[in-house]
Protein backbone atom coordinates (compact mmCIF):
# COMPACT_ATOMS: atom_id res chain seq x y z
CA UNK A 1 0.00 0.00 0.00
CA UNK A 2 3.14 2.14 0.50
CA UNK A 3 4.73 1.38 -2.48
CA UNK A 4 1.82 2.18 -4.42
CA UNK A 5 1.07 5.58 -2.96
CA UNK A 6 5.16 6.23 -3.15
CA UNK A 7 4.97 5.17 -7.11
CA UNK A 8 2.34 7.35 -9.21
CA UNK A 9 1.09 6.02 -12.13
CA UNK A 10 2.79 7.04 -15.18
CA UNK A 11 0.01 9.00 -16.60
CA UNK A 12 -0.57 11.25 -13.30
CA UNK A 13 2.28 14.14 -14.29
CA UNK A 14 0.95 14.41 -18.11
CA UNK A 15 -2.50 14.67 -16.85
CA UNK A 16 -1.18 17.23 -14.25
CA UNK A 17 0.24 18.83 -16.73
CA UNK A 18 -2.60 19.36 -19.16
CA UNK A 19 -5.00 20.62 -16.48
CA UNK A 20 -2.50 23.54 -15.26
CA UNK A 21 -2.61 24.20 -19.09
CA UNK A 22 -6.27 23.95 -19.74
CA UNK A 23 -7.76 24.63 -16.60
CA UNK A 24 -4.96 26.23 -13.90
CA UNK A 25 -7.73 27.73 -11.16
CA UNK A 26 -10.12 24.43 -11.24
CA UNK A 27 -7.01 21.80 -11.26
CA UNK A 28 -5.04 23.98 -8.53
CA UNK A 29 -8.27 23.69 -6.13
CA UNK A 30 -8.01 19.78 -6.58
CA UNK A 31 -4.78 19.13 -5.87
CA UNK A 32 -4.26 21.13 -3.13
CA UNK A 33 -7.75 18.80 -2.14
CA UNK A 34 -6.38 15.39 -2.74
CA UNK A 35 -5.18 13.60 0.16
CA UNK A 36 -3.58 11.17 -2.00
CA UNK A 37 -1.36 13.15 -4.30
CA UNK A 38 1.54 15.15 -3.25
CA UNK A 39 3.16 17.95 -5.44
CA UNK A 40 3.86 16.77 -8.50
CA UNK A 41 7.33 16.75 -9.84
CA UNK A 42 7.37 18.24 -12.99
CA UNK A 43 8.70 22.00 -12.39
CA UNK A 44 5.82 24.93 -12.79
CA UNK A 45 6.19 26.56 -16.74
CA UNK A 46 8.85 29.28 -17.25
CA UNK A 47 8.03 32.66 -19.21
CA UNK A 48 9.99 32.05 -22.01
CA UNK A 49 11.28 34.57 -23.91
CA UNK A 50 11.49 33.30 -27.09
CA UNK A 51 9.28 33.90 -30.26
CA UNK A 52 8.12 30.47 -30.68
CA UNK A 53 7.79 29.67 -26.90
CA UNK A 54 3.67 28.59 -27.00
CA UNK A 55 3.44 28.29 -23.52
CA UNK A 56 5.38 31.47 -22.91
CA UNK A 57 2.88 33.13 -24.99
CA UNK A 58 -0.15 32.70 -22.76
CA UNK A 59 1.54 34.30 -19.53
CA UNK A 60 2.62 37.69 -21.93
CA UNK A 61 -1.27 38.07 -23.09
CA UNK A 62 -2.11 41.86 -23.51
CA UNK A 63 -4.30 44.56 -25.46
CA UNK A 64 -3.06 46.61 -28.19
CA UNK A 65 -5.25 49.09 -30.07
CA UNK A 66 -5.57 49.22 -33.77
CA UNK A 67 -5.62 52.60 -33.55
CA UNK A 68 -1.54 53.98 -32.81
CA UNK A 69 -2.70 57.46 -31.57
CA UNK A 70 -6.06 56.26 -29.49
CA UNK A 71 -5.59 57.83 -25.78
CA UNK A 72 -7.92 58.04 -23.09
CA UNK A 73 -7.74 61.86 -23.42
CA UNK A 74 -9.87 61.93 -26.98
CA UNK A 75 -12.58 59.95 -25.28
CA UNK A 76 -15.78 62.06 -25.71
CA UNK A 77 -17.43 63.00 -22.33
CA UNK A 78 -20.61 61.36 -22.18
CA UNK A 79 -22.60 64.65 -21.65
CA UNK A 80 -21.07 65.32 -25.00
CA UNK A 81 -22.34 62.58 -26.82
CA UNK A 82 -25.77 63.06 -25.23
CA UNK A 83 -26.01 66.28 -26.47
CA UNK A 84 -24.83 65.10 -30.05
CA UNK A 85 -27.63 62.59 -29.79
CA UNK A 86 -30.16 65.45 -28.86
CA UNK A 87 -29.40 67.41 -31.61
CA UNK A 88 -29.23 63.99 -34.16
CA UNK A 89 -32.72 63.41 -33.14
CA UNK A 90 -34.01 66.75 -32.06
CA UNK A 91 -37.09 67.37 -34.93
CA UNK A 92 -38.43 64.10 -33.93
CA UNK A 93 -38.20 64.07 -30.07
CA UNK A 94 -37.16 68.09 -29.37
CA UNK A 95 -35.25 68.15 -25.67
CA UNK A 96 -34.41 71.34 -24.75
CA UNK A 97 -36.10 73.36 -21.59
CA UNK A 98 -35.07 70.05 -19.83
CA UNK A 99 -31.38 70.76 -20.14
CA UNK A 100 -28.89 73.20 -17.75
CA UNK A 101 -28.44 76.26 -19.48
CA UNK A 102 -24.84 75.89 -20.63
CA UNK A 103 -26.11 72.59 -22.27
CA UNK A 104 -28.83 74.25 -23.87
CA UNK A 105 -26.76 76.76 -25.51
CA UNK A 106 -24.34 73.70 -26.59
CA UNK A 107 -27.53 72.04 -28.18
CA UNK A 108 -28.65 75.46 -29.81
CA UNK A 109 -25.21 75.82 -31.69
CA UNK A 110 -25.58 72.45 -33.03
CA UNK A 111 -29.29 72.50 -34.34
CA UNK A 112 -29.25 72.93 -38.28
CA UNK A 113 -31.02 76.09 -39.26
CA UNK A 114 -33.50 74.16 -41.69
CA UNK A 115 -35.71 72.27 -39.15
CA UNK A 116 -39.26 72.76 -39.34
CA UNK A 117 -40.68 75.87 -38.04
CA UNK A 118 -43.25 73.78 -36.28
CA UNK A 119 -40.67 71.92 -33.91
CA UNK A 120 -38.39 75.63 -33.44
CA UNK A 121 -40.71 78.41 -33.69
CA UNK A 122 -42.24 78.37 -29.87
CA UNK A 123 -39.32 76.25 -28.48
CA UNK A 124 -36.75 78.35 -29.35
CA UNK A 125 -36.09 81.96 -28.25
CA UNK A 126 -32.57 82.14 -28.31
CA UNK A 127 -31.61 85.33 -30.54
CA UNK A 128 -27.92 83.27 -31.89
CA UNK A 129 -30.05 80.86 -32.83
CA UNK A 130 -32.40 82.79 -34.96
CA UNK A 131 -29.45 85.00 -36.91
CA UNK A 132 -28.08 81.71 -38.06
CA UNK A 133 -30.80 81.57 -39.33
CA UNK A 134 -31.30 84.27 -40.93
CA UNK A 135 -28.01 84.53 -41.88
CA UNK A 136 -28.17 81.54 -43.80
CA UNK A 137 -31.05 82.43 -45.99
CA UNK A 138 -30.61 86.22 -47.04
CA UNK A 139 -27.04 87.34 -47.33
CA UNK A 140 -28.06 90.94 -46.53
CA UNK A 141 -29.76 91.23 -43.37
CA UNK A 142 -30.66 94.68 -41.66
CA UNK A 143 -32.34 93.92 -38.14
CA UNK A 144 -32.41 97.68 -36.86
CA UNK A 145 -35.34 97.45 -39.63
CA UNK A 146 -37.09 94.45 -37.42
CA UNK A 147 -37.00 95.84 -34.03
CA UNK A 148 -33.66 94.69 -33.32
CA UNK A 149 -35.06 90.86 -33.13
CA UNK A 150 -33.40 87.92 -34.94
CA UNK A 151 -36.41 86.14 -34.78
CA UNK A 152 -38.67 88.90 -35.37
CA UNK A 153 -37.09 89.57 -38.78
CA UNK A 154 -36.98 85.95 -39.82
CA UNK A 155 -40.66 85.29 -39.27
CA UNK A 156 -41.66 89.28 -40.85
CA UNK A 157 -39.55 88.13 -44.03
CA UNK A 158 -40.47 84.89 -44.33
CA UNK A 159 -44.07 85.97 -44.40
CA UNK A 160 -43.55 88.10 -46.74
CA UNK A 161 -41.83 86.14 -48.96
CA UNK A 162 -44.64 83.88 -49.13
CA UNK A 163 -46.68 86.65 -50.17
CA UNK A 164 -45.12 88.27 -52.64
CA UNK A 165 -45.06 84.30 -54.64
CA UNK A 166 -48.94 83.78 -53.63
CA UNK A 167 -50.71 82.96 -57.06
CA UNK A 168 -54.35 83.49 -56.51
CA UNK A 169 -56.25 80.18 -57.78
CA UNK A 170 -53.11 78.18 -57.80
CA UNK A 171 -51.19 78.08 -54.62
CA UNK A 172 -52.98 76.73 -51.48
CA UNK A 173 -53.68 79.33 -48.68
CA UNK A 174 -53.05 77.06 -45.81
CA UNK A 175 -49.58 77.58 -46.81
CA UNK A 176 -50.13 81.07 -45.48
CA UNK A 177 -52.54 80.43 -42.97
CA UNK A 178 -51.12 77.46 -41.07
CA UNK A 179 -48.12 79.84 -40.61
CA UNK A 180 -50.14 82.24 -37.67
CA UNK A 181 -49.68 79.70 -35.28
CA UNK A 182 -46.17 80.52 -35.49
CA UNK A 183 -45.49 83.85 -36.16
CA UNK A 184 -48.24 85.69 -34.46
CA UNK A 185 -46.51 87.07 -31.86
CA UNK A 186 -43.39 87.71 -33.72
CA UNK A 187 -44.84 89.83 -36.68
CA UNK A 188 -45.07 93.45 -36.28
CA UNK A 189 -44.22 94.90 -39.65
CA UNK A 190 -44.94 93.20 -42.74
CA UNK A 191 -43.92 95.39 -45.95
CA UNK A 192 -44.69 93.44 -49.67
CA UNK A 193 -43.74 94.98 -52.51
CA UNK A 194 -45.62 93.02 -55.01
CA UNK A 195 -48.73 90.47 -55.48
CA UNK A 196 -49.15 88.65 -58.24
CA UNK A 197 -52.42 88.17 -60.18
CA UNK A 198 -54.27 85.07 -61.06
CA UNK A 199 -52.79 83.23 -63.75
CA UNK A 200 -54.36 83.82 -66.80
CA UNK A 201 -55.35 80.63 -68.76
CA UNK A 202 -55.03 80.82 -72.70
CA UNK A 203 -58.71 80.94 -74.35
CA UNK A 204 -60.15 77.16 -75.21
CA UNK A 205 -60.15 76.54 -79.41
CA UNK A 206 -62.68 78.10 -81.13
CA UNK A 207 -65.44 75.97 -82.33
CA UNK A 208 -66.11 75.84 -86.26
CA UNK A 209 -69.50 76.40 -85.48
CA UNK A 210 -69.30 78.94 -83.52
CA UNK A 211 -69.88 82.72 -85.12
CA UNK A 212 -67.90 85.41 -84.84
CA UNK A 213 -70.41 87.16 -82.83
CA UNK A 214 -72.15 84.84 -80.85
CA UNK A 215 -70.80 83.84 -78.37
CA UNK A 216 -68.11 87.09 -77.67
CA UNK A 217 -70.43 88.53 -75.01
CA UNK A 218 -71.04 85.70 -73.20
CA UNK A 219 -67.65 85.05 -72.22
CA UNK A 220 -65.94 86.78 -69.05
CA UNK A 221 -63.12 88.82 -67.83
CA UNK A 222 -60.74 86.84 -65.91
CA UNK A 223 -60.68 87.86 -62.41
CA UNK A 224 -57.52 90.00 -61.68
CA UNK A 225 -57.79 90.08 -57.65
CA UNK A 226 -55.12 89.35 -55.33
CA UNK A 227 -54.17 87.81 -52.21
CA UNK A 228 -57.08 88.72 -49.82
CA UNK A 229 -55.14 90.05 -46.83
CA UNK A 230 -58.29 89.82 -44.01
CA UNK A 231 -57.50 85.89 -42.31
CA UNK A 232 -53.67 86.82 -42.19
CA UNK A 233 -54.07 90.14 -40.72
CA UNK A 234 -56.63 89.07 -38.42
CA UNK A 235 -54.98 86.28 -37.11
CA UNK A 236 -51.30 88.66 -36.45
CA UNK A 237 -52.19 89.99 -33.21
CA UNK A 238 -49.15 92.33 -32.62
CA UNK A 239 -49.24 93.94 -36.41
CA UNK A 240 -48.27 97.46 -36.10
CA UNK A 241 -46.84 98.24 -39.86
CA UNK A 242 -48.39 97.77 -42.92
CA UNK A 243 -46.21 98.79 -45.62
CA UNK A 244 -47.96 96.97 -49.74
CA UNK A 245 -47.51 97.66 -53.12
CA UNK A 246 -49.77 96.13 -55.61
CA UNK A 247 -47.38 95.47 -58.57
CA UNK A 248 -45.33 93.15 -60.14
CA UNK A 249 -41.64 92.67 -60.07
CA UNK A 250 -39.08 91.37 -62.72
CA UNK A 251 -42.73 90.50 -65.44
CA UNK A 252 -39.86 90.30 -68.03
CA UNK A 253 -41.90 89.42 -71.52
CA UNK A 254 -44.62 89.03 -69.91
CA UNK A 255 -45.35 92.27 -69.08
CA UNK A 256 -49.44 93.51 -69.39
CA UNK A 257 -50.97 96.74 -67.30
CA UNK A 258 -53.32 94.26 -65.97
CA UNK A 259 -50.11 93.34 -63.86
CA UNK A 260 -50.05 96.27 -61.99
CA UNK A 261 -53.66 96.87 -60.95
CA UNK A 262 -55.68 97.17 -57.82
CA UNK A 263 -59.01 96.12 -58.29
CA UNK A 264 -62.21 97.47 -56.04
CA UNK A 265 -62.53 94.22 -54.82
CA UNK A 266 -58.78 94.31 -53.62
CA UNK A 267 -59.94 98.09 -52.54
CA UNK A 268 -62.55 96.99 -50.19
CA UNK A 269 -61.02 93.90 -49.02
CA UNK A 270 -57.90 95.60 -47.63
CA UNK A 271 -60.35 98.69 -46.23
CA UNK A 272 -62.25 96.02 -44.58
CA UNK A 273 -58.66 94.65 -42.77
CA UNK A 274 -57.17 97.79 -41.97
CA UNK A 275 -60.45 98.90 -40.01
CA UNK A 276 -60.57 95.71 -38.13
CA UNK A 277 -56.89 95.83 -37.15
CA UNK A 278 -56.93 97.80 -34.18
CA UNK A 279 -52.80 97.44 -33.33
CA UNK A 280 -52.16 99.19 -37.07
CA UNK A 281 -49.95 102.24 -36.06
CA UNK A 282 -48.06 102.91 -40.21
CA UNK A 283 -50.16 102.15 -42.92
CA UNK A 284 -48.53 102.54 -46.50
CA UNK A 285 -49.90 102.20 -50.28
CA UNK A 286 -47.74 103.19 -52.70
CA UNK A 287 -47.10 102.81 -56.58
CA UNK A 288 -50.70 101.12 -56.37
CA UNK A 289 -52.53 103.43 -58.91
CA UNK A 290 -55.08 104.64 -56.10
CA UNK A 291 -57.25 107.14 -57.42
CA UNK A 292 -59.97 108.89 -56.01
CA UNK A 293 -62.23 106.61 -55.52
CA UNK A 294 -60.50 103.81 -54.23
CA UNK A 295 -58.75 106.45 -51.72
CA UNK A 296 -62.12 107.82 -50.51
CA UNK A 297 -63.10 103.74 -49.67
CA UNK A 298 -59.84 103.39 -47.91
CA UNK A 299 -59.77 106.67 -45.59
CA UNK A 300 -63.72 106.40 -45.13
CA UNK A 301 -62.42 102.83 -43.23
CA UNK A 302 -59.96 104.92 -41.15
CA UNK A 303 -61.54 107.70 -39.44
CA UNK A 304 -61.72 106.85 -35.56
CA UNK A 305 -59.02 104.57 -35.83
CA UNK A 306 -57.73 104.07 -32.20
CA UNK A 307 -54.22 103.41 -33.41
CA UNK A 308 -52.92 104.90 -36.54
CA UNK A 309 -50.30 107.72 -36.64
CA UNK A 310 -49.18 107.56 -39.83
CA UNK A 311 -50.51 107.13 -43.37
CA UNK A 312 -48.92 107.37 -46.94
CA UNK A 313 -50.76 107.08 -49.87
CA UNK A 314 -47.70 108.94 -51.97
CA UNK A 315 -47.01 108.29 -56.22
CA UNK A 316 -50.65 107.22 -56.54
CA UNK A 317 -53.32 108.44 -58.65
CA UNK A 318 -55.13 110.70 -55.83
CA UNK A 319 -56.37 113.99 -56.91
CA UNK A 320 -58.67 116.64 -55.29
CA UNK A 321 -61.82 114.36 -53.87
CA UNK A 322 -59.30 112.31 -52.50
CA UNK A 323 -57.43 114.95 -50.58
CA UNK A 324 -60.68 115.93 -49.47
CA UNK A 325 -61.61 113.00 -47.38
CA UNK A 326 -57.31 112.75 -45.77
CA UNK A 327 -58.37 116.55 -45.01
CA UNK A 328 -61.96 114.91 -42.62
CA UNK A 329 -59.55 111.95 -41.38
CA UNK A 330 -56.88 114.96 -39.86
CA UNK A 331 -60.47 115.68 -37.83
CA UNK A 332 -61.23 112.05 -36.72
CA UNK A 333 -58.26 110.48 -35.82
CA UNK A 334 -54.74 110.98 -34.25
CA UNK A 335 -52.72 110.80 -37.25
CA UNK A 336 -49.35 112.30 -36.75
CA UNK A 337 -47.81 111.95 -39.97
CA UNK A 338 -49.55 112.89 -43.67
CA UNK A 339 -47.30 111.69 -47.02
CA UNK A 340 -49.57 112.79 -50.81
CA UNK A 341 -46.13 113.03 -52.02
CA UNK A 342 -46.26 112.62 -56.17
CA UNK A 343 -50.06 112.70 -56.40
CA UNK A 344 -52.66 114.94 -58.49
CA UNK A 345 -53.33 117.37 -55.66
CA UNK A 346 -54.05 121.13 -57.16
CA UNK A 347 -55.09 123.92 -55.09
CA UNK A 348 -58.12 123.41 -54.19
CA UNK A 349 -57.25 120.10 -52.51
CA UNK A 350 -54.87 122.24 -50.59
CA UNK A 351 -57.33 124.60 -49.36
CA UNK A 352 -58.91 121.77 -47.78
CA UNK A 353 -56.26 120.24 -46.20
CA UNK A 354 -55.38 123.70 -44.86
CA UNK A 355 -58.75 124.35 -43.20
CA UNK A 356 -57.93 121.38 -41.46
CA UNK A 357 -54.79 121.78 -40.70
CA UNK A 358 -55.95 125.47 -39.17
CA UNK A 359 -57.39 123.41 -36.46
CA UNK A 360 -55.47 120.13 -36.07
CA UNK A 361 -54.05 119.37 -32.70
CA UNK A 362 -51.64 116.14 -33.48
CA UNK A 363 -50.22 115.97 -37.36
CA UNK A 364 -46.77 117.17 -37.23
CA UNK A 365 -45.59 116.53 -40.99
CA UNK A 366 -47.43 116.82 -44.07
CA UNK A 367 -45.91 115.82 -47.33
CA UNK A 368 -47.06 117.22 -50.64
CA UNK A 369 -44.17 117.00 -52.57
CA UNK A 370 -44.47 116.65 -56.10
CA UNK A 371 -48.12 118.00 -56.91
CA UNK A 372 -49.45 121.20 -58.04
CA UNK A 373 -51.15 123.27 -55.54
CA UNK A 374 -49.62 126.45 -57.02
CA UNK A 375 -49.58 129.76 -54.97
CA UNK A 376 -53.45 129.68 -54.32
CA UNK A 377 -53.21 126.60 -52.17
CA UNK A 378 -49.37 127.56 -50.87
CA UNK A 379 -51.06 130.42 -49.93
CA UNK A 380 -53.86 128.90 -48.23
CA UNK A 381 -51.38 126.56 -45.92
CA UNK A 382 -49.28 129.46 -45.22
CA UNK A 383 -52.54 131.12 -43.28
CA UNK A 384 -53.32 127.46 -41.86
CA UNK A 385 -49.94 127.93 -40.56
CA UNK A 386 -50.17 130.89 -38.42
CA UNK A 387 -52.94 129.27 -36.12
CA UNK A 388 -51.30 126.09 -36.22
CA UNK A 389 -49.11 124.98 -33.00
CA UNK A 390 -48.08 121.29 -33.66
CA UNK A 391 -46.73 120.87 -37.37
CA UNK A 392 -43.08 120.48 -37.23
CA UNK A 393 -42.27 119.79 -41.00
CA UNK A 394 -44.03 120.66 -44.47
CA UNK A 395 -42.40 119.62 -47.97
CA UNK A 396 -43.52 121.55 -50.92
CA UNK A 397 -41.15 120.71 -53.79
CA UNK A 398 -42.10 120.79 -56.95
CA UNK A 399 -45.34 122.36 -56.63
CA UNK A 400 -44.94 125.49 -59.18
CA UNK A 401 -44.85 127.89 -55.68
CA UNK A 402 -43.55 131.46 -56.58
CA UNK A 403 -43.21 134.90 -54.81
CA UNK A 404 -46.71 135.24 -53.37
CA UNK A 405 -46.49 132.10 -51.13
CA UNK A 406 -42.95 133.26 -50.22
CA UNK A 407 -43.82 136.30 -48.79
CA UNK A 408 -46.51 134.54 -46.90
CA UNK A 409 -43.93 132.29 -45.71
CA UNK A 410 -41.91 134.84 -44.80
CA UNK A 411 -44.72 136.08 -41.53
CA UNK A 412 -45.18 132.73 -40.69
CA UNK A 413 -41.46 132.42 -39.79
CA UNK A 414 -41.75 135.29 -37.84
CA UNK A 415 -44.24 134.23 -35.56
CA UNK A 416 -44.49 130.27 -35.85
CA UNK A 417 -42.17 128.18 -33.00
CA UNK A 418 -43.03 124.75 -34.18
CA UNK A 419 -41.74 124.27 -37.73
CA UNK A 420 -38.32 122.69 -37.46
CA UNK A 421 -38.03 121.71 -41.54
CA UNK A 422 -39.42 123.26 -44.47
CA UNK A 423 -38.47 121.85 -48.28
CA UNK A 424 -39.73 124.93 -50.68
CA UNK A 425 -37.05 122.89 -53.57
CA UNK A 426 -37.45 122.74 -57.03
CA UNK A 427 -40.46 125.65 -57.05
CA UNK A 428 -39.63 129.42 -58.51
CA UNK A 429 -39.86 131.85 -55.37
CA UNK A 430 -37.10 133.64 -57.15
CA UNK A 431 -35.01 136.79 -55.74
CA UNK A 432 -37.71 139.12 -54.06
CA UNK A 433 -38.79 135.81 -52.33
CA UNK A 434 -35.44 135.04 -51.25
CA UNK A 435 -35.36 138.29 -49.69
CA UNK A 436 -38.61 138.06 -47.91
CA UNK A 437 -37.96 134.67 -46.47
CA UNK A 438 -34.23 136.01 -45.16
CA UNK A 439 -36.77 138.76 -43.30
CA UNK A 440 -38.84 136.04 -42.03
CA UNK A 441 -35.51 134.10 -40.92
CA UNK A 442 -33.98 136.87 -39.23
CA UNK A 443 -36.74 136.73 -35.84
CA UNK A 444 -37.45 132.86 -36.25
CA UNK A 445 -35.07 130.88 -33.49
CA UNK A 446 -36.23 127.19 -34.11
CA UNK A 447 -36.02 126.42 -37.42
CA UNK A 448 -32.90 123.93 -38.19
CA UNK A 449 -33.60 122.75 -42.12
CA UNK A 450 -34.70 125.07 -44.73
CA UNK A 451 -34.08 123.55 -48.26
CA UNK A 452 -34.47 125.94 -51.62
CA UNK A 453 -32.54 124.12 -54.15
CA UNK A 454 -33.71 124.53 -57.71
CA UNK A 455 -35.75 127.60 -56.66
CA UNK A 456 -33.59 130.80 -58.17
CA UNK A 457 -33.26 131.86 -55.00
CA UNK A 458 -29.96 134.73 -55.03
CA UNK A 459 -27.11 132.92 -53.77
CA UNK A 460 -26.31 135.69 -51.38
CA UNK A 461 -29.80 135.19 -49.85
CA UNK A 462 -28.78 131.44 -49.80
CA UNK A 463 -26.00 131.90 -47.91
CA UNK A 464 -27.46 134.58 -45.31
CA UNK A 465 -30.89 131.75 -44.44
CA UNK A 466 -27.52 129.27 -43.99
CA UNK A 467 -25.89 131.23 -41.23
CA UNK A 468 -29.54 131.96 -39.60
CA UNK A 469 -30.03 128.13 -39.52
CA UNK A 470 -26.45 127.62 -38.34
CA UNK A 471 -27.33 129.74 -35.30
CA UNK A 472 -30.58 128.17 -34.90
CA UNK A 473 -28.95 124.71 -34.30
CA UNK A 474 -26.63 125.81 -31.71
CA UNK A 475 -28.95 127.53 -29.65
CA UNK A 476 -30.87 123.92 -29.79
CA UNK A 477 -27.64 122.58 -28.57
CA UNK A 478 -27.68 124.75 -26.18
CA UNK A 479 -31.17 124.23 -24.68
CA UNK A 480 -29.76 120.27 -24.92
CA UNK A 481 -32.21 119.66 -27.92
CA UNK A 482 -30.96 117.07 -30.55
CA UNK A 483 -30.28 118.81 -33.74
CA UNK A 484 -28.15 116.07 -35.50
CA UNK A 485 -30.56 114.70 -37.44
CA UNK A 486 -30.92 117.71 -38.71
CA UNK A 487 -27.57 118.48 -39.97
CA UNK A 488 -28.02 117.20 -43.56
CA UNK A 489 -25.77 119.28 -46.45
CA UNK A 490 -26.57 122.95 -46.07
CA UNK A 491 -28.47 124.59 -49.03
CA UNK A 492 -27.36 127.75 -48.89
CA UNK A 493 -24.03 128.54 -50.52
CA UNK A 494 -21.91 131.50 -49.64
CA UNK A 495 -20.18 133.38 -52.50
CA UNK A 496 -16.78 133.08 -50.68
CA UNK A 497 -16.94 129.53 -50.88
CA UNK A 498 -19.01 127.99 -53.49
CA UNK A 499 -18.53 124.28 -52.86
CA UNK A 500 -19.41 124.61 -49.50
Amino acid sequence: MQESLATPAPSTPSLSFMSIQDQPSTTGEVLSSSPQLSKPSVPPPVKSRGPNSGAGARWMRRIIAEDAEWSLAIVPLLTELCIQNIVKNFQNNPILTQLLPEHQQKVLNYLSPDLPLAVTANLIHDESYWRRCCMHRWPVCHVDSHGGSWKCMFFERHLENLLKHFIPGTTDPAVILDLLPLCRNYVHRLRVDQFLPPVRLPPPPRSEYQSDSGSEGETEEPTRDHYQLNDLVAGLSQLEELDLVYRVKDCGMNFEWNLFLFTYRDCHSLAATIKACHTLKVFRLTRSKVDDDKARILIRSLLDHPALEELDLSHNLIGDRGVRAAAKLLSHSRLRVLNLANNQVRAPGAQTLAHALAHNTSLLSLNLRLNCIEDEGGQALAHALQTNKCLTTLHLGGNELSEPTATLLSQVLSVNTTLTSINLSCNHIGLDGGKQLLEGMSDNRTLLEFDLRLSDVAQESEYLIGQALCANREAARQRGLNASHFMSPLTAKGPENPSR
